[in-house]
């Protein structure tokens, strides 16, 4: 690996691997990858990646996430949300964007808005400022909720 001459940090991604438990809140300025358990918490001031092996059993904030695995518990992500075919949410989420592949499925309600802190912090989960770039807007008309049980389908 080369020295970093620029004097600049580089990105850095910390990494849970396949078989590994972790219990309590995770919380990193960097990306994060989860491979393993997790029993508690991830925060990520930047990416938050579940692979299709990994599972949380808690609360996910990120600016951005890629989801493959299991989450039980709410998706707070200030960005974008990528849901894999073989995700499964178990629990609300809350995010600015989302893709979602056929085959992903949603356990609970779903809160999407351009300025979704302001979202979270109403619903009594606040993200930390850093989190995000997203510009505040007055207008509110484009947030959209639903509640219930879903599964992503190819019409």
């Amino acid at each position: 690996m080369s020295a970093n001459k620029s004097g600049k940090n580089l990105p850095s991604v910390n990494m849970i691997s396949e078989g590994t438990e972790l219990k309590g809140t995770l919380e990193t300025k960097n990306d994060v990858r989860i491979a393993g358990t997790l029993d508690g918490e991830a925060k990520a001031e930047g990416k938050v990646i579940v692979s299709s092996t990994g599972k949380v059993k808690g609360n996910i904030e990120a600016v951005d996430a890629d989801i493959a695995g299991n989450i039980d518990g709410e998706v707070r992500v200030t960005n974008k949300l990528i849901l894999r075919k073989s995700a499964t949410i178990e629990g609300d989420i809350y995010t600015k964007t989302i893709l979602a592949e056929e085959g992903s499925q949603i356990n609970g309600s779903f809160h999407m808005s351009e300025d979704i802190k302001e979202e979270i912090k109403k619903n009594g989960s606040g993200l930390s400022s850093k989190l995000g770039s997203s510009k505040s807007k007055d207008d509110k008309s484009d947030k959209s909720v639903s509640k219930g049980k879903s599964k992503v389908k190819k019409d």
